[in-house]
This record gives structure tokens, C-alpha cells and sequence, in this order.
């Protein structure tokens, strides 16, 4: 061997050692999965993958636990029993038409060619198969079998065990006959049978019967799956009016399966709780305002009575402030629960922010988009607006207001040029009587529940108010209810 073909040979081993220590350094690295884990991950992608396409209603997921084991069940069956069954009365049926066609042969093959005629009307009359002998005929070449060819491997197999000659089968030229040609020492006999005779034609009955009978199933199904779903979606309903504060016309009567049943008197027994705690809370809150507003009525009276002096309009200016407080405290505690649900016009509501901020010398301008009626608690829903418009009047110039009513919510945004409030304090202006020292509800005659107020109202009509930078400097103050 040459010495330059030697190096260059030694230099490709040397690199392909190199190579596979590599590679096998870097599988060796690589940590290994236990099966366990594997088959357990497999699991988890498939469920996921299952649960994004799986319909999400309770109404189409039990029709689905209905309908995919009896689609299974009867898959099974048609793929197990009608077939062993199909292929035994093939084969039985198969086998007494290959015993006629021997029988034939073998009196062909015994007499001679004076007695066909005998024998042709012998296979018509007694054994329903129309035959015909060619002395001179020839067998053509195979036909291509059937995707389906049951036929054509029972009946070939049953040829090929009990006669043994060459043949040729034809079960797709007439769908209603057979045709089977058997090469004999004499010449070509032709066979033709009814497909009845040799093929088990009326398993269709069974599986009419069997689809008929699972349609019917289904549709009673469907019927008794609607009335356990119906008492399910009214619960819904009255459980998404009270959370918005609305009162539905129709009262709710739990109906249904026990389980329903108790669901739904649970939710009616808590709704009464609720209310007669509602109720209890705004009788108490109504007596302690009339009380204190009697002896704030009474302070009044008493330094009207008295000579005016710089003390006594201080005096006036503190029983003013704190009636203004009383007002504020019990309107955050009332928070209009008891008040019923009416259609309100966004547009007219607008309007009147617009000539309240008129009246101060102030700017406010507003689009609605989508419908201009709303159906919200109308005085609930006023105080709302009205709190966001007047904190943003008080502390900036203009106030541009949008509003979106889309078919499942309404968005009212606010944005205005004031100083607005620090991003980190924002979720604190919420809390109840809490006033911020460099913040934009610092009011010395407030009470720092305006915000809160605000946010309580939005709440209990099913929503939520949040705070953000505005494009225009200030403060966004956004509303966003359910309708």
C-alpha cells in the first residue's frame, strides 16, 4: 500500500474514532426520562389536545357520554359479531352451491354429451342454477378482486377444497348473479347463481334495525339530557342576575334532579340572606341618619339663633361638613342594593356630566358606540358615572369619555389632564376613607369614599372599575359591567 493512501486512511479513522466518541459523549449526557414520566406526559398532551376540542357545554358533553360508548358498542358489534357471523353463512351458503356444481361435473363427467340437456334442466329446476356447457370454450383471465371481496375468497377457497379445477369467478359484472366457469376434461362449464345463494344479502336488516333503534335511543336521551339542563341554566341565570343586581321578572323555583334541586335552594336560601342582611343593614342606617340628622338639625337651629359672629360661620361651616360626611358614609354603606333594574339612555346621561362641567368652566366631550340603552339599576348606575365625572372635574380641565356598549359588556372610559395618581397607589385610593396626601381626592371637605363608592357600585352591578395613565396626562378610570 502506498504511504500517502495509508496516511489518508489512518487520518479518516483517526477522525471517525473521534466522531463517535463525541456522539456518544453527548447521548451519554443527555438525562434520562423514566417511562413512567414519558407515558404520564404523553397522557397530559393528549388531555390537553382532547379538552381544546371537546365542546365546553354541559348539554353537548353529556350528549357525547351518551352517544360515544353506543357508537363504540355498535362499532364493535358490526366489527366482530355481524362479521363472523356474515362469513359463516357465506361459507355455508357457498358450500351448498360448490356441492350442486360438483354434483353437476360429476354427471357430466359420467354420461355423455346426449344427456346435457338433462342435466341443464335438472340444475335448473332442482337446484336453481342456470348452467351451460361449452365444448369448445376457454377460461378468461382473472378479474380484479373487490376491496370488500368476501365473496370472492369464500367462494374460491370452497372451489378450490371440493372440485380442484381451474375456475373463474365474476361477482361484479351482475350485481343480482354469480357467474362461476369450472375448465372440465370436456370443455368449459358456465354456472350462473342468484347472489342470494351464495352470499348472506340481507345482513343490512340487522344493522337498520340497530341504527334505527340507537336514533331512537338518542333522540329519548335528548329529550330527558334537556329537561335535567333546563333547571341548570335557569340556576345560572338567576345566580347572574342577582350577582348584577338585577331582579328577574319570572321568580326562580328550583326544579330538576334532587342534586339540582339542592343546589338551587341553597342559592335561593343565601339570596334571602343576603337581602334580609341588606335590608337589616339599610333600616339601621336609616334610623342612625335620622337620629343624627336631628341633632345636626337642632345644632343649626341653635346657632341660627344666635348673633352672627366669625365663630358661629365656623361653627355652620362644621355641622355643614359633617351632614356632608353622614350623607357619604351611609350612601357607601346603602350602596342602592335594593334598588330594581330599568333601561337607561347612556346618551341623556352624558348629556347632563357635559352641562355639569359646562356650568364649572370645564370641557367634557363623549362618543358612544353600540346601542344607546342599557339595562342597569338606574340611580346605582348615575351615582357611578357621576362620582368618576365629578373626581376628574374637580381636578383637571377636560374629560374626554368613551363608551362602548358590545353584546356582552359596556366600557365607559375616562381620561383626563389632571395630575392623576401614582401607578403604585392607585389599587389604595379604593380602600374605604383612605385620603391621599399629594393625590388627586384630597378634598378638605371629603371623606375618601368617592373611589370607593364608585368601585362598590360597579361591583355590584356584576363589574369592576380599574385605574390607568390617560393619554391625555391625567388619570384613566375605566367601567366595565356585563349586560
Amino acid at each position: 500500500m502506498p504511504a500517502r493512501l495509508k496516511q489518508r486512511l489512518l487520518t479518516f479513522l483517526r477522525r471517525w474514532g473521534n466522531l463517535n466518541r463525541r456522539l456518544w459523549s453527548s447521548l451519554c449526557s443527555v438525562p434520562s426520562v423514566p417511562p413512567g414520566r414519558q407515558i404520564l406526559g404523553s397522557y397530559k398532551t393528549f388531555a390537553r389536545f382532547v379538552h381544546h376540542r371537546l365542546p365546553r357545554g354541559l348539554y353537548a358533553r353529556s350528549l357525547l357520554i351518551i352517544i360515544m360508548p353506543m357508537l363504540l358498542l355498535q362499532a364493535v358489534i358490526a366489527t366482530v359479531f355481524m362479521e363472523r357471523h356474515w362469513q359463516m353463512v357465506t361459507e355455508r351458503l357457498s358450500a351448498a352451491v360448490t356441492g350442486d356444481i360438483a354434483a353437476i361435473i360429476d354427471l357430466i363427467e359420467s354420461t355423455g354429451p346426449d344427456t346435457y340437456d338433462d342435466i341443464i334442466r335438472i340444475a335448473r329446476e332442482d337446484m336453481n342454477l342456470r348452467v351451460a356447457i361449452e365444448p369448445d370454450g376457454q377460461l378468461p383471465p382473472p378479474l380484479p378482486k373487490p376491496f370488500f371481496g368476501l365473496l370472492d375468497q369464500v367462494l374460491a377457497q370452497q372451489i378450490s377444497e371440493r372440485i380442484g379445477r381451474p375456475f373463474f369467478i365474476d361477482t361484479v359484472g351482475n350485481s343480482r348473479l354469480v357467474e362461476i366457469r369450472i375448465k372440465l376434461d370436456k370443455g368449459i362449464l358456465r354456472v350462473f347463481a342468484r347472489r342470494s345463494m351464495t352470499y348472506a344479502s340481507n345482513t343490512h336488516i340487522f344493522i337498520l334495525w340497530m341504527v334505527g333503534t340507537s336514533l331512537v335511543l338518542i333522540g329519548i336521551a335528548t329529550l330527558f339530557l334537556r329537561g335535567q339542563i333546563r333547571p341548570i341554566l335557569s340556576l345560572t341565570r338567576a345566580a347572574e342576575n342577582f350577582g348584577k343586581g338585577q331582579r328577574s321578572t319570572a321568580p326562580f323555583t328550583p326544579r330538576g334532579a334532587v342534586e339540582i334541586r339542592r343546589a338551587g335552594l341553597a342559592f335561593v336560601l343565601m339570596r334571602e340572606r343576603i337581602e334580609r342582611q341588606i335590608e337589616q343593614r339599610t333600616t339601621m342606617l336609616n334610623g342612625v341618619s335620622h337620629d343624627l340628622r336631628t341633632i345636626l338639625t337642632r345644632f343649626k337651629l341653635q346657632l341660627a339663633l344666635l348673633d352672627s359672629s366669625p365663630e358661629i360661620e365656623a361653627l355652620n361651616e362644621d355641622v355643614e361638613e359633617m351632614q356632608s360626611m353622614l350623607q357619604g358614609y351611609i350612601d357607601f354603606a346603602r350602596g342602592d342594593g335594593e334598588e330594581t333594574s330599568d333601561t337607561v339612555s347612556l346618551g341623556a346621561l352624558m348629556e347632563r356630566q357635559q352641562e355639569d362641567f359646562e356650568l364649572h368652566g370645564k370641557i367634557l366631550n363623549y362618543t358612544i358606540e353600540g346601542d344607546d340603552e342599557i339595562e342597569v339599576r338606574p340611580n346605582a348606575f348615575a351615582r357611578l358615572v357621576g362620582n368618576l365625572a365629578s373626581n376628574a372635574r374637580r381636578y383637571a380641565n377636560r374629560l374626554d369619555v368613551t363608551v362602548r356598549h358590545e353584546r356582552k359588556w359596556v366600557t365607559i372610559i375616562f381620561d383626563d389632564d389632571g395630575p392623576g395618581i401614582p401607578a403604585e397607589r392607585r389599587e389604595d385610593v379604593f380602600k374605604p376613607f383612605l385620603r391621599l396626601d399629594d393625590a388627586r381626592n384630597l378634598d378638605s371637605s371629603g371623606t375618601g369614599l368617592g373611589l370607593a363608592i364608585a368601585r362598590d357600585l360597579a361591583r355590584s352591578h356584576g363589574g369592576n372599575v380599574t385605574l390607568d395613565d390617560s393619554p391625555l396626562g391625567g388619570l384613566r378610570a375605566v367601567i366595565a359591567i356585563p349586560v
